[in-house]
């Protein structure tokens, strides 16, 4: 794939967006088809639960996570997750996996009938929790992220974007009720 220029600048190259920094995360591995994109899924997530800013998500998404630093870091230091992007409170994005590879960020999944979403999925960690609010430049971030992932992959649309518990009901429930879906242009589609 060439890079492609959306209406606000943001560049994909390489199924990476260009200007971010990039943290290849071990937790990856091939799609089935790596042109069958055809889902994004909104997270979110802090490392230790409510603390933001800090270094836990990338030493998560790294296997890096040291266990005696927080006792919920010794909870979940096993865990072998990533997502392709995390967008912190500052709006600063880091990028984990290419586009074009599977992110273990969704778990067991169905979206529309198709189970493993992983296989077919962007997965997009936003920092914050399920039970308080995301900052205005998140959702800024966010939308050029989602303007380029819809330029540059055609399957997508704002009707292809969930979030975890629309994927994963009753296991997962984030972004959670705060997650504000009409700052992203899907109020109406989830309505």
């Amino acid at each position: 794939m060439n890079s492609r220029e959306t209406s606000k600048g943001r560049l994909i190259q390489e199924h990476r967006l260009v200007g971010v920094p990039f943290i290849e995360s071990p937790n990856q591995n091939e799609r089935p088809d790596p042109s069958d994109i055809q889902l994004v899924v909104i997270h979110a997530i802090s490392l230790p639960p409510g603390q933001f800013e800090t270094p836990g998500v990338t030493q998560l998404f790294t296997n890096t996570l040291d266990p005696e630093a927080h006792p919920y870091y010794a909870e979940i230091e096993a865990l072998r997750v990533s997502a392709h992007l995390l967008i912190q409170r500052s709006g600063a994005i880091t990028q984990y996996v290419a586009f074009d590879r599977r992110a273990w960020h969704a778990g067991i999944s169905v979206w529309r009938g198709r189970e493993v979403c992983n296989d077919f999925s962007i997965g997009i960690e936003v920092e914050g929790t399920e039970d308080q609010p995301f900052e205005p430049i998140q959702y800024d971030a966010l939308n050029q992220v989602l303007d380029a992932l819809l330029e540059a992959y055609p399957q997508l649309s704002r009707e292809t974007i969930a979030g975890h518990q629309d994927i994963a009901p009753g296991r997962k429930w984030d972004p959670g009720p705060f997650f504000e879906w009409g700052r992203i242009g899907l109020g109406a589609v989830r309505a």
